[in-house]
């Protein structure tokens, strides 16, 4: 079974002590004068590509987007993109492990966890300069490397968090989560599914890892995005299963095999229901 393949993060050694890995870049100097391409992948790191000036295309977990002027893009370890941007795009890449940066207390967690479903962000050229400013100050911290500098980009980090979930309320327009208790729940949800969704597919398994009733879970999920918590299940194997579809060579029984489907046929059946195609249709419609 042929996996996705995976960038890896890697720091020279005069940098931070291993396993923490943590880079910023300015988009400009990363570019020069000409186009950047990344084909598919998927990265074991967190990413964001704040751009002041954007042009080009990025597709995250198959949901295409225009690179514009004033957007943030971020991505969670185990999301696949494609990335082109157009020379002249400025701005800063940042890229770090769970190593890093791991958020001690819940509300810091919490804050993660709801920034790492917001892939994209568009915003107004002042709300944007305010992050513009935080980046900016990491740049500078990670470059100089004085007494204490990884301390203070974490604390950058956690900034820029509270300024881009403030700034960014409700980018894709599909929530109404009205509370935080549900938000929470919610979010620990959609972590799980993306951790265990090879393995655990029943609605019932993932209300005993969060001491909850089916009810109470439906609950959760119907008034944050208005699906049922089978819904999202059946959501997240079809995401995987693109994933492997897009990104690998590998024969559909074989995809099926990973995903825990004895039954290849059955997932033939269950692929062309939800996306109207099937697995090898889909491959060859939309590689």
């Amino acid at each position: 079974m042929k996996k996705i393949p995976i960038r890896q993060l890697n720091s020279p050694q005069q940098e931070l002590p291993s396993p923490e890995r943590f880079t910023i870049r300015r988009v400009e100097d990363i570019l020069g004068e000409n186009d950047l391409i990344h084909d598919l992948h998927r990265h074991d790191f967190y990413f964001i590509l704040a751009l002041k000036k954007g042009k080009g295309n990025h597709e995250i977990d198959f949901t295409a987007y225009n690179v514009l002027d004033n957007s943030v893009f971020f991505l969670r370890p185990g999301q696949v993109h494609q990335l082109e941007l157009k020379a002249g795009c400025t701005g800063y890449l940042l890229e770090f492990n769970t190593e890093f940066y791991h958020p001690q207390s819940r509300s810091t967690n919490q804050r993660l966890k709801k920034v790492s479903n917001k892939n994209y962000c568009e915003m107004e050229a002042a709300r944007y300069n305010k992050l513009d400013a935080i980046l900016a100050s990491m740049f500078h911290e990670y470059n100089a490397r004085e007494e204490g500098y990884a301390d203070v980009i974490k604390s950058s980090l956690d900034i820029f968090f509270i300024e881009f979930i403030r700034q960014s309320s409700n980018p894709k327009g599909d929530s109404t989560i009205t509370n935080s208790y549900t938000q929470e729940r919610f979010e620990d949800f959609l972590e799980l599914l993306d951790k265990h969704i090879v393995t655990l597919k029943q609605v019932s398994q993932y209300t005993e890892l969060m001491n909850l009733s089916p009810y109470q879970l439906n609950e959760i999920t119907k008034s944050s995005i208005g699906k049922t918590a089978s819904e999202l299940i059946n959501d997240q194997i079809i995401l995987e299963a693109k994933r492997y579809l897009l990104a690998t060579s590998n024969q559909v029984k074989d995809i099926a095999d990973h995903l825990g489907y004895e039954d290849y046929s059955y997932f033939i059946r269950f692929y062309k229901k939800h996306t109207g195609y099937s697995p090898e249709a889909f491959r060859h419609n939309f590689r």
